[in-house]
Order: C-alpha cells, then structure tokens, then sequence
C-alpha cells in the first residue's frame, strides 16, 4: 500500500529524532554530574552534624575509628605535599653530590656540549658542499684548536712584550700610594708603613706552611684542569663527528612510550643551545672590543690580554665581564692613577648597561627566552654549586631545561586533544551503524 509505504520511513525518522534526543539529554546529565563531581574533587570530607539533643543532654560523637579520621583535612594535605617534595630534594641533593664529585668529568662533558654547538654548523655546512663527515669534524676541529693557541700565544707575547713597562709603572704607582698614605688625609708616618710591611713580611714567614700546601692544592688545581681540557676536547670531537649517533643510542634508554616526545624535545632543545652559545659569544666579542677600545684609548697598558680574559669572563651573563673587567681598572689605578682607573670603570658600566639592556634583548632574548630574574638567580646557584664552571653552564643548562618541558607539555596537550578527538570519531562512527535506515 502506498500509505504503509510512506508510513515506514516517517515512523523510522521519528524513532531517530527520539533516539538522539533521548542520547542529548542523557549526555547532558552525564556532563553535570562530571561539573560537579570536578567542583568538589578538593572539598574536605563532610563534617557530621551535631546530634540533637534529648531530655537536655547531648549526645557526643564517638571517638573516631583511626587517629587518621581526627587530623584535619588541611594538615593532610600538608603532610601529602610536603613528603614529596622531600623525596624531590632528597633525589636532587643526591643528583648534585653525584655531579660535585664528578665534577671533572660533568664540567668537561658540558663544556664539550657548549663547544660542540659551536662548532655543528661548520661541521654541517662543510658536509653540504661534499666534505665527508669524518674529514669535516677533523678540519673544524683542528681549526679551532689552531684559533685556540694562536689566541694563547698572542697573549702570552703581549705580556710579555710589555712586562717590564708594567713592571716600572706599578712600581710607581706604589710609590705614588705610599706618598698618598704619608701626605694624603690618612697622615701615616714612614715608621707605621714599615711596620705594616714588617708584619706581613712576618706573617708571610708563619704561615709559610700554608703557603706550601697551597702551592701543592695548586699543583692537583693544575692537573685536574689539564685533564678536564683534555677529557673536553675528545669528547668534542667525537660529538661534532657521531652526534647523531650518540643521541639515537639515548632515546633508546628511554621507555618506548616517552621516546617520541623526547625525539621532539632533542633536537629543540639543541637549537636552544646552539643559538645560545653562538649568542654568548656574539656579546662577548662586543664586550671585550668595546672595552678593550676604551682601556687602549686611556693608555692602560696590556690592554689586548684584557680584552682576551674580559671576552672569557662575558660567558657569564650580565656579570662576568663588569668582574673581570675590574682587572683593568686595578692596573689603571696602579699605573696611570685613580683619575684613569675611574674612566676605566665608567666604560665598564656603560658597556654592562648596553649589554643588559640592548645586546641580550635583541641576540639572546628571542633563542634562550630566559627571564632576567632567572638569568641572575642561576648564576648565582651555579657559580655557589660549582664555582666559575657553574655559573658558566647555569643559564644554557636553564634555557635548555625551558625548552624541553615547554615541548613536552604543549605535547601533552596535543595528544589529549587529540585522544579526545579520536574517541568521539569512535563513538559518532558507531552511532552511525546502530541508526542506519533499514533495507528497503
């Protein structure tokens, strides 16, 4: 019949329209109750009313079951909060006695990080126009040691160039300190000044054994820099020429469903650094020219080594070339006198203000996106943790640990939105076979 015919498919369509109905409103409890139960996830457990009171005496809750039910539900929280953050410092108090007495081989290798990233992008560019990679890795690697000692060797000239002009002009400025002390506004006589000569001539003499155990604590000083150079520089050669290698054996120790967010995280978190160093040093160099200019025009001399040891020290940001650069200003002082040592100064803290202001915004401030609070926190931990290596590789070591957790938690999200995603793809796919139409 023609009426059982149109009969079916509209008495179809409204079981469905009921059907999803029926489905929207009972997704729509389900979502409220999800609210609420959200809502008070956190509520302390419910407190008891009082019992009402019979015959005018009341009736006292009992004694609680476990001491456990008479802490307070704030103090429970506490005390979960606060045990684990103990395990937390615990295993990094372990971590960092772990590293202080391996410091030699952890500042090493860290320092063959920092030079490697240095050196990666020659190692890449001169694998793009042919070179081999092992051939590639051996010229940029004896190109930098041949920078290095030809560095080393030119300061080693300019200071010994002009030893004796320094020599005589400290000697003057010497004397020109003792005129100072005897005529100036102290008024000390000869006879004080030889006395305070006199006793730290003896005071020299007693603690001479000191003195000798220094010399031997500077000997070991010595050895175990040369060791550390030498563990740094066969491990940056090895990592400019098998870093892909390495960093694949590594992402293999992690568990297989951690390795492809720390797959992302890798190479990330070495563009970080490479942009880091390759920053640090751009300032440097600025720094110590800009100083280095300034000391040559105020006649101080050896004002090239200065700029060399000032270039060193701006590896440590925002401080590191203000400290060293106190260098120039004592031999300003001692040689040229205090009018030349404070112009010394001066340019000190106008290159400082340059750097703090403008080179680290513009060079550093977009690759390390590292506040400055944080930049002086960690360089101040580091350098109080492991002295000048620490201060060193504090802020990279923070940049990079940055990087990495801002990828893995963008990750995180991702993946959620993604699962989420899939499972409703799941749910509307089945839905779509259950309210098929029948088969006419």
């Amino acid at each position: 019949m023609p009426g059982e015919q149109h009969s079916g498919p509209v008495a179809w369509g409204a079981s469905l329209l009921s059907r999803i109905a029926s489905r929207l409103e009972h997704r729509r409890r389900e979502v409220e109750a999800d609210v609420k139960v959200a809502e008070h996830r956190n509520d302390p457990p419910p407190v008891p009313a009082l019992p009402a009171v019979e015959n005018g005496l009341s009736h006292y809750p009992a004694r609680p079951s476990s001491p456990t039910e008479a802490v307070p539900w704030s103090l429970r929280v506490t005390a979960e909060l606060m045990w684990r953050l103990l395990i937390v410092g615990a295993g990094v108090y372990v971590l960092f006695r772990v590293v202080q007495t391996l410091r030699i081989v952890a500042f090493a290798f860290i320092a063959a990080l920092l030079i490697s990233a240095l050196l990666q992008p020659t190692v890449a560019w001169l694998r793009r126009h042919g070179v081999p990679r092992g051939l590639a890795a051996a010229m940029t690697f004896i190109g930098g040691l041949i920078g290095i000692g030809l560095v080393g060797w030119f300061v080693g000239w300019q200071v010994t160039t002009n030893l004796n002009e320094v020599t005589g002009k400290v000697q003057n400025g010497i004397s020109q300190i003792r005129t100072w002390l005897t005529h100036g506004p102290m008024h000390l006589t000869d006879k004080q000044i030889n006395e305070f000569a006199g006793q730290l001539s003896k005071a020299i003499g007693t603690n001479s054994d000191q003195i000798t155990s220094f010399g031997f604590s500077t000997v070991g000083i010595v050895i175990e820099i040369l060791t550390g150079v030498f563990l740094a520089a066969f491990c940056t050669f090895f990592l400019i020429y098998d870093g892909e290698r390495i960093w694949g054996w590594l992402l293999r120790l992690f568990p297989p469903s951690a390795r492809r967010g720390m797959a992302g995280a890798g190479p990330r978190a070495w563009s970080t650094l490479t942009a880091y160093v390759r920053g640090t040093v751009l300032v440097a160099f600025i720094d110590s020219a800009s100083i280095g200019i300034g000391i040559y025009l105020l006649g101080v001399p050896l004002a090239l080594p200065i700029s060399v040891l000032i270039f060193l020290g701006a590896f440590v940001p925002l401080v590191g070339a203000l400290v060293t650069g106190t260098v120039a200003v004592l031999i300003g002082l001692v040689t040229n006198g205090v009018f030349t040592a404070a112009m010394v100064l001066a340019v000190l803290l106008a290159v400082q203000q340059i750097e703090g202001h403008l080179l680290q915004p513009l060079i550093l401030g977009r690759a390390v996106r590292v506040h400055p609070i944080a930049v002086v926190l960690s360089v101040t931990i580091g350098s109080v943790i492991g002295g000048i290596g620490g201060a060193v590789v504090a802020v990279p070591l923070v940049a990079v640990t940055n990087t990495t957790v801002g990828y893995l938690k963008t990750r995180q999200h991702v993946d959620e939105d993604v699962r989420a995603a899939l499972i409703a793809a799941e749910a509307d796919a089945a839905a779509g076979v259950h309210d098929q139409p029948p088969q006419t």
